[in-house]
């Protein structure tokens, strides 16, 4: 089978399309748009045939309308997870980074590795990763002009104390705007006011975005927010990120994409294992949270796996690190049953939602 690697980018989409061994056979360069991907198709089956590998770095942000496209299109589609790419781009004979040696690289990569994750078009992991990606940014800019506000608050009188987390509520917001009335009309305390402004508008839209987080994620995956130390957003973040946890064959897979799977680290001293530092770390980070909360739990199946671990002899660390692949696991088949879940409803709607 002829495998096509697309480098993707906001305004043009590059293709490189090789055979079985590698072997670079053609590439094209097309606009990021739906007819520049109808070109990309149109060259791709005049050249190859209509039985090929489309091969996309795993970047939803960038690759999901190419993705959908294709998939409308009854193509088949894997992701390369970057790693991937990055590994074969370095041991390439052409040196340098550009277009088209990036596609070789994807291409490359999927001709090597047959178990890719296969593409599927998701908008409801697409929809929630967008909201859990912009509740982000808005907090990441609420902190910064928290910070700024109290390094001015600071800059007017060093011993007013203001608690910590209390710029994110509303009754220490209008209490600070008081107190700044009286501080004159100095720059700190016109910009400070005009931040502390700003910080409450941002809070109201991140309680917004949260609602319809909850709102999504309550309906979609019910079993995985059952799961005791996963909260609404932990949940979202595994959701969106999975990007359709039916692309993966197993839970192995699953966990090894999340940088879970343990990887050898010994020379002449078998058996010693620790995590990979690579993956996806926003799955990683999500599970860490409920592996850190159930190992806190008493009465939680992962409390009890996390101490036999360490009675066993392993360290706090070691058995903190077998308890996330076995929560790997558990989120796994949670998401799995709520995927499966959601497709019979919508195949056999009940009479009220019909």
């Amino acid at each position: 089978m002829i495998v096509i690697g697309a480098d993707v980018h906001k305004r043009t989409h590059t293709f490189v399309a090789v055979d079985a061994v590698g072997k670079q056979l053609g590439s094209t360069v097309v606009p990021a748009t739906t007819i520049g991907h109808r070109k990309a198709m149109q060259w791709a089956h005049t050249r190859f045939g209509t039985t090929v590998l489309w091969a996309i770095e795993d970047c939803r942000n960038m690759s999901a309308w190419l993705e959908r496209d294709l998939l409308g299109a009854a193509q088949k589609v894997v992701r390369v997870a970057p790693r991937l790419m990055a590994e074969h781009r370095r041991t390439g004979r052409e040196r340098g980074k550009s277009d088209p040696i990036d596609a070789l690289a994807v291409a490359r990569a999927a001709a090597r590795e047959p178990d890719l994750p296969v593409a599927s078009h998701d908008a409801l992991s697409y929809d929630v990763k967008a909201l859990v990606d912009y509740r982000d940014s808005l907090v990441r800019e609420r902190t910064s002009k928290i910070n700024r506000v109290l390094w001015r608050v600071h800059q007017l009188d060093p011993e007013r104390h203001i608690a910590k987390g209390g710029l994110t509520m509303k009754k220490h917001q209008e209490a600070l705007q008081v107190w700044l009335k009286t501080q004159g009309t100095s720059v700190d305390a016109r910009l400070a006011g005009k931040e502390i402004t700003a910080i409450y508008e941002l809070t109201v839209e991140i309680a917004e975005v949260a609602k319809e987080i909850t709102t999504l994620v309550s309906a979609a995956v019910p079993t995985l927010l059952a799961m005791p130390g996963c909260g609404v957003l932990s949940a979202a973040k595994l959701l969106g990120e999975s990007a359709d946890i039916t692309r993966f064959p197993g839970e192995a897979q699953f966990a090894r994409h999340a940088g879970i799977a343990p990887v050898p680290v010994w020379s002449a001293n078998p058996g010693r294992h620790r995590l990979t530092r690579s993956g996806n770390r926003q799955i990683n980070a999500a599970i860490h949270r409920i592996a850190l909360t159930q190992a806190r739990m008493p009465d939680t199946l992962g409390y009890a796996y996390y101490e036999k671990k360490q009675a066993d002899g392993k360290s706090p660390r070691e058995a903190m690190r077998c308890l996330k692949r076995r929560l790997a696991r558990v989120v796994y088949n949670n998401l799995t049953t709520d995927h499966h879940a959601r497709t019979h409803e919508a195949e056999n709607p009940t009479p009220a939602a019909a």
